[in-house]
C-alpha cells in the first residue's frame, strides 16, 4: 500500500494506492490547497489520519529540483527531505521517496489511456524516439523521456526557469517590460499561472488594452488571477477582449517553448502539454495559431509538423507518483 503525491504551488493532492489496483485507480484521495498548511508533513498526516489505511511505503512528486533526497519547492516556503519524512510518518526510509513533479508527468506518459489525452497534432511518431513533456501550473514544469533499450527513462529538468527568448515584435515589448520588474525574465514569467497575469498588465498597461470595470475587480480580488482571466476570455457570456488577447499571447509563448523543447531533445516520439492551465485554456491551444507558432522554426518546420502533440486531461503528476512508488 503507497500513500503518493503531487505537490505544487497552489494545490497538493494525495491519494493512497495498492500494487493490484495500480497506478490509475486510487482507493482513497484529497487535494488540499498547500498554502493552507506549514508543511508536507502536516498535509500527509491529515490524510492518512482520515483515510486509515495500512500504508507502508510513499511517493512524492514535488514542483522543484530534488538533490540527494531533498527538495526546496520552488513555489512554496517548503523543505522537504526523505529521511525526516520518513521519521515523522514512522516509514522505512528506503521506501519514501521524492522525484521532481514534472519527472512524474513523464513517468505517466507510458501509461496513459487513450481517455486520458486529447490529440492537437497526429504527426507521424517515431517508435522509441524521445518525448518532450511541458506544463503550465503555477509554474512551468518540463521534462523528457529516451528509450534505454527496453523501456522509456524519464528525466526531469528545470527548463521552465531558462531565459524567455520572444519570437516576434510584441513578445520583445514584453519582454522590455517584465525586465523593469525582474533581472531576470524566465518563460515561467510568461507562460504559467504566474506569467499569465503578467502578459494581462503588459498588455493593458504598454498596449492600453481596455479592460471591464466588473472584470479587472474580480481578476483583483481573485485567489487565483489566471483562472478569472481563462474564463473570461472563453465566456460567451461576458467575454473580455483583454483577457483573450492574454490567453493568445500565452498560447504562442507556450507553443514556442515547447518546440524549443522538442527540438533540444528531438521529440519525434511526441510532445505531451499537461498541466492545470492548458486543460483550463483548450481552445486557444486547439487553435491553428498554436500549430503556426510550434512549427515557426524555419529550416525545421517540416519536422516540427511531423511531432505529434497532444494535450493529457488526466492528473497525470498523481499516477507517475504512484506507478514510482509502486516499482520501487
Amino acid at each position: 500500500m503507497l500513500v503518493a503525491g503531487d505537490i505544487g504551488g497552489t494545490k497538493t493532492e494525495l491519494a493512497i494506492f495498492s500494487t493490484e489496483a495500480g497506478p490509475h485507480t486510487p482507493i482513497s484521495q484529497v487535494r488540499v490547497r498547500s498554502a493552507e498548511y506549514p508543511s508536507l508533513q502536516a498535509i500527509v498526516k491529515d490524510f492518512l489520519g482520515t483515510a486509515k489505511q495500512p500504508v507502508d511505503r510513499a511517493c512524492f512528486a514535488v514542483a522543484g529540483p530534488v538533490i540527494g533526497g531533498r527538495v526546496k519547492a520552488t513555489n512554496l516556503p517548503w523543505v522537504i527531505e526523505e529521511e525526516s519524512l520518513a521519521q515523522e510518518l514512522n516509514f522505512n526510509s528506503k521506501r519514501v521517496r521524492l522525484i521532481n513533479d514534472l519527472e512524474a508527468v513523464a513517468r505517466a506518459v507510458p501509461i496513459l489511456r487513450p481517455s486520458d489525452l486529447k490529440t492537437i497534432n497526429c504527426g507521424e511518431p517515431v517508435s522509441k524516439g524521445a518525448i518532450a513533456v511541458i506544463a503550465p501550473g503555477t509554474g512551468l514544469g518540463e521534462s523528457f523521456l529516451t528509450w534505454d533499450g527496453t523501456h522509456y527513462q524519464a528525466h526531469s529538468s528545470e527548463g521552465g526557469h531558462s531565459d524567455f527568448a520572444p519570437t516576434d515584435a510584441r513578445q520583445i515589448a514584453l519582454l522590455e517590460y517584465m525586465l523593469k520588474k525582474h533581472d531576470h525574465v524566465s518563460f515561467e514569467h510568461v507562460c504559467s499561472g504566474i506569467g499569465i497575469p503578467n502578459i494581462y498588465a503588459f498588455l493593458h498597461d504598454v498596449e492600453g488594452v481596455p479592460e471591464q470595470p466588473d472584470v479587472a475587480a474580480q481578476i483583483t480580488a481573485a485567489a487565483d488571477p489566471s483562472a478569472v482571466i481563462i474564463g473570461h476570455a472563453a465566456s460567451s457570456d461576458n467575454r473580455s477582449a483583454l483577457c483573450a488577447a492574454t490567453i493568445e499571447m500565452f498560447a504562442g509563448i507556450l507553443a514556442s517553448e515547447a518546440s524549443n523543447l522538442a527540438l533540444k531533445v528531438l521529440a519525434t516520439g511526441g510532445v505531451y502539454l499537461a498541466g492545470g492551465v492548458v486543460t483550463h485554456a483548450m481552445t486557444a491551444i486547439q487553435d491553428a495559431a498554436f500549430m503556426g507558432s510550434f512549427t515557426r522554426k524555419g529550416r525545421f518546420a517540416d519536422l516540427m509538423s511531423r511531432m505529434p502533440i497532444h494535450v493529457v486531461v488526466s492528473h497525470a503528476g498523481l499516477a507517475g507518483a504512484a506507478a514510482c512508488g509502486l516499482e520501487s
